[in-house]
C-alpha cells in the first residue's frame, strides 16, 4: 500500500510533537502540510531535517506556508521540488515522484481563505485549475492534497455552520473546485464515503465544536482518476492534535 496524508498544522512549531509523535506512528509514504507558519531558518533541527524523509519546506515568518515530506523508503534519491509561478505567500510546493513510485506529481497546497481579499483566492483556485489541466496533459498521475478553504456543497457544512453566501461556499468559488475535479482528477475522501453527512476536517476552534463534530470538509485529497480507483481507504482523524483541522490519510494499492 501507498499511504498519502495532509495535515493543516496551523503552526508546525505550535505542533512539533504532535506531528513528529504522529509521524512516527503512521509513517505516511507522502505528508503535505498547511499553515506551517515558519521559515525554514525558524524550524528546530528535528524538522528541518525529519528522519527518514526528504523534505522542502516553503514558508515565510508566521504566516500561511507549505511543505512536503516524501519517504525515503519510497523514494531513495533526494527528488526535486518546485513551485508553479501562480504561488504567492507561499501556498503551494510539488514534485514528481519517479516512476518506480508511481511515478505521480505530488501537490501540498493552501488555498487563501479568501475573507481578507476574495478575489486573490478566486484568482488562485483559478491559477490552480489551469495548473492541473497542464498537468492532466502529461503522462503521469496528479495528486493535490491540502486545505482548499471550500466545502464543495452544503453536505460538506454541518447543517449549524450553514449561512447564506459564506465564504467557503459561495457558487464562484465552488465552480472553480468543479472545474479542477473536471480536469480527470477525483475527491477520494468523498468517492469513498459518498453517503456520511457527518464528514469534516475543520471545525471552529470555539465551543467545543471539534468534540461535537460540528465543522466543515475542506481538505482534500484529490487524484487522477486511474489513481484514485486504487485508493482503499479514507480516514479523518478527528481526534489528533490540537490543529483546527485534522490530518487526512489515505492509502492506495501501489
Amino acid at each position: 500500500m501507498m499511504k498519502i496524508a495532509t495535515w493543516n498544522v496551523n503552526g508546525l512549531r505550535a505542533r512539533q510533537g504532535q506531528f513528529l509523535d504522529w509521524l512516527t506512528t503512521e509513517r505516511p509514504d507522502v505528508v503535505c502540510l498547511q499553515e506551517i507558519k515558519a521559515s525554514i531558518d525558524q524550524l528546530p533541527f528535528e524538522l528541518r531535517d525529519v528522519e527518514g524523509y526528504w523534505s522542502r519546506w516553503h514558508g515565510d515568518k508566521g504566516y500561511s506556508g507549505v511543505g512536503l515530506l516524501v519517504s525515503k523508503a519510497l523514494v531513495p534519491d533526494e527528488p526535486a521540488f518546485s513551485h508553479p509561478a501562480f504561488d504567492f505567500e507561499q501556498r503551494i510546493v510539488c514534485t514528481d515522484l519517479p516512476s518506480a513510485a508511481g511515478g505521480a506529481r505530488v501537490a501540498s497546497v493552501y488555498v487563501p481563505n479568501g475573507g481578507k481579499d476574495y478575489e486573490a483566492k478566486l484568482r488562485f483556485l483559478d491559477a490552480l485549475d489551469i495548473w492541473a489541466l497542464d498537468a492532466a496533459t502529461a503522462p503521469r498521475a496528479l495528486i493535490v492534497c491540502g486545505d482548499l478553504n471550500v466545502a464543495r456543497t452544503d453536505r460538506d457544512i454541518h447543517p449549524k455552520e450553514r449561512k447564506p453566501n459564506q465564504i467557503g461556499a459561495r457558487p464562484d468559488e465552488r465552480a472553480l473546485i468543479e472545474r479542477l475535479l473536471s480536469r480527470g482528477l477525483v475527491d477520494i475522501g468523498r468517492t469513498l464515503d459518498p453517503d456520511n453527512d457527518t464528514l469534516f476536517t475543520w471545525w471552529p476552534p470555539w465551543r467545543s465544536m471539534r468534540q461535537k463534530n460540528i465543522g466543515w470538509r475542506i481538505d482534500y485529497v484529490i487524484a487522477s482518476a486511474a489513481l484514485a480507483s486504487r485508493a482503499r481507504t479514507s480516514v479523518v482523524q478527528r481526534e489528533t492534535g490540537t490543529s483546527d483541522h485534522a490530518p487526512v490519510i489515505v492509502t492506495l494499492d501501489r
